[in-house]
């Protein structure tokens, strides 16, 4: 997914955000109310995610704010990396409501607890699942037309909710009409298993652009594509690649005719630039040319190469380790 820094972006992730806040009190208030009347250990783990979602929902909003702030003296890259935080900190939240379910539902196990009033713990979790499934549709929609980290992984975290209202629905009707005594303590502990596996994962995202993970290998290969269509150049090196929140970065160095004057290779630039924006819209571009056959010393990491092929018109790329495909 190719991503923009459109101004209408940063509006649309926080239009979602406040949708995010909004399910979350509105369940936030129903389960609390629940969890009073039915007494049940898997519902009081739902309602503890949901105040986590709220906590985590402010916490993207935030995120999503910051994020979307245009770069600055201080910020040359512009503040995306605030997404990426938003991110952990929820990873953060999930992780602590994760433990917390896991200790009550094997305490309530061991100490026989049972629920009552089971009808008014399906009824809100009934509400919940149908105002969840709308919130991510909704974020769905944002998700790709944005990008935004946070708000993907909101949606990740509220995607486990769905599983967690029915979980909660499933333990209340085992325990309370079929007689299963431990039902309860059990769903809410494998709902205190899934929401860690869910913070595993959302982690993983966050880290990758925090530690300026390069692009995937499938990506690289369309950009070099698009850069090897402009007759005039005589190959690319020194490949880096980057993205942070909803923005691409890249650099490289290209071979040109080593005879061309600074104004002719100032041309060729600015056309493989128009070229790179028509295809990847809002990246941030930064190219260094050197003359045809120049090897500079490649940066750990950079080793990514483009050269004319065999018949002088097919470039090849070429990664550490080996040819890749042939564009």
């Amino acid at each position: 997914m190719d991503m923009t820094s459109s101004p209408d972006h940063g509006a649309l992730n926080r239009r979602a955000a406040y949708a995010s806040i909004a399910v979350a009190l509105l369940l936030l208030g129903m389960k609390a109310y629940a969890v009073i009347s039915t007494g049940s250990t898997a519902m009081l783990g739902s309602l503890a995610d949901t105040g986590l979602d709220l906590i985590a929902s402010l916490a993207t909003l935030l995120g999503v704010w910051i994020g979307a702030q245009p770069a600055d003296a201080n910020h040359r890259f512009g503040h995306g990396k605030a997404e990426s935080l938003a991110a952990m900190f929820q990873v953060v939240l999930i992780s602590l409501s994760a433990l917390g379910i896991a200790y009550r539902a094997i305490e309530s196990f061991l100490g026989g607890v049972r629920p009552a009033e089971a009808e008014t713990g399906v009824l809100v979790s009934g509400i919940a699942m149908a105002a969840t499934f709308a919130l991510l549709a909704y974020q769905r929609r944002v998700i790709r037309a944005t990008g935004s980290l946070a708000i993907t992984t909101d949606n990740v975290h509220y995607q486990s909710d769905l599983l967690l209202n029915l979980a909660v629905i499933a333990a209340l009707a085992l325990d309370h009409w079929l007689g299963l005594a431990g039902a309860d303590a059990v769903f809410a502990f494998g709902i205190a298993l899934w929401l860690g596996w869910g913070a595993w994962g959302a982690s993983q995202a966050a880290i990758e652009q925090l530690m300026d993970h390069e692009w995937p290998l499938e990506k690289r290969e369309r950009f070099l594509e698009v850069v090897a269509q402009h007759p005039e150049l005589k190959g690319l090196h020194d490949l880096r690649t980057r993205t942070s929140g909803n923005r691409d970065f890249v650099q490289f160095h290209v071979w040109v005719d080593g005879r061309m004057t600074v104004t002719e290779a100032h041309r060729v630039m600015d056309e493989i630039e128009d070229k790179l924006l028509a295809a990847f819209p809002g990246i941030e571009i930064l190219i260094h040319p050197d003359p045809e056959g120049l090897v500079d010393e490649p940066a750990l990491g950079a080793s990514d190469l483009l050269t004319a092929g065999p018949d002088g018109e097919s470039p090849a790329l070429m990664v550490q380790g080996g040819p890749a495909r042939s564009t």
